[in-house]
């Protein structure tokens, strides 16, 4: 496959081996969230939690849900987001992850249901909830009822917040619209990927809103990171060891 970032074609098998990362220029391409659970679980601990909800169609939106069929039969996945309890280098978590091969990623009422029940886990069990984030933002096919999610959500994480859990959040390319807007920026740690794009609104429509130029690449991890928006940039190579390293600090504290 070509690397759209250096143009070099790479061969899969080798990419999967770098966990998908270019080994010419360290693109980091997007995964699934089968193939982030492989990289980032330890072998064998993973219980999803919340399987059960599914999509709905509560505003009756013509074809939504033949849709959502077919990409169950395309991707092998039933949601935009997998939760679990499991392990990471020894240390137990409750984790999210979302999928970008679902719909872009974007939030409905399963996926807002399912990421609540995670952090209602972690709280009922006094562990760290840790969220992979990707995603085009709300669902438009689910409306106001999407739009809740961010209430929804960012309530579940307030209540997590309370009870004195670690919450660590994790940025990929692409987490833009009402995800950003809400769980996405209220981790206690916020880490990010090299070269993601992160934002909420596209650069044109900020423009007209301001009526001012933009810097070159503001919705980057690396401006963002200059700013004070994130915490750290980590390569995929270091995440799963990074995150372990902040939870047992956590504890320690």
């Amino acid at each position: 496959m070509k690397c759209d970032a250096c143009k070099e074609i790479i061969y899969k098998e080798e990419l999967h081996k770098n966990l998908s990362v270019c080994p010419n220029c360290g693109k980091h391409f997007r995964l699934s969230a089968r193939r982030r659970i492989k990289q980032i679980v330890d072998e064998g601990t993973f219980q999803e939690i919340g399987k059960e909800i599914v999509t709905e169609n509560p505003l009756q939106f013509e074809g939504y849900l033949k849709k959502v069929e077919l990409l169950k039969e395309k991707t092998k996945i039933e949601e935009a987001v997998k939760c679990g309890i499991c392990e990471i280098e020894g240390e137990k978590v409750v984790l999210g992850v979302m999928d970008g091969n679902f719909l872009m990623g974007s939030m409905g009422s399963a996926v807002g249901e399912r990421i609540t029940l995670a952090v209602e886990t972690a709280i009922k069990k006094q562990l760290p909830f840790v969220m992979f984030c990707v995603s085009g933002g709300a669902r438009m096919q689910e409306g106001i009822v999407s739009l809740m999610q961010m209430a929804k959500t960012s309530s579940a994480i307030a209540k997590l917040n309370k009870a004195g859990n670690l919450y660590i959040s994790v940025l990929t390319d692409p987490t833009t619209g009402g995800v950003t807007a809400s769980f996405a920026s209220l981790g206690d740690i916020i880490l990010a990927e090299p070269k993601a794009l992160i934002g909420f609104a596209g650069p044109r429509v900020i423009e007209q809103t301001i009526k001012q130029k933009l810097p070159k690449g503001f919705q980057s991890s690396e401006f963002l990171l200059e700013h004070g928006f994130i915490d750290k940039i980590v390569e995929r190579k270091d995440m799963k060891t990074t995150i372990a390293k902040l939870i047992r600090l956590n504890k320690k504290s």
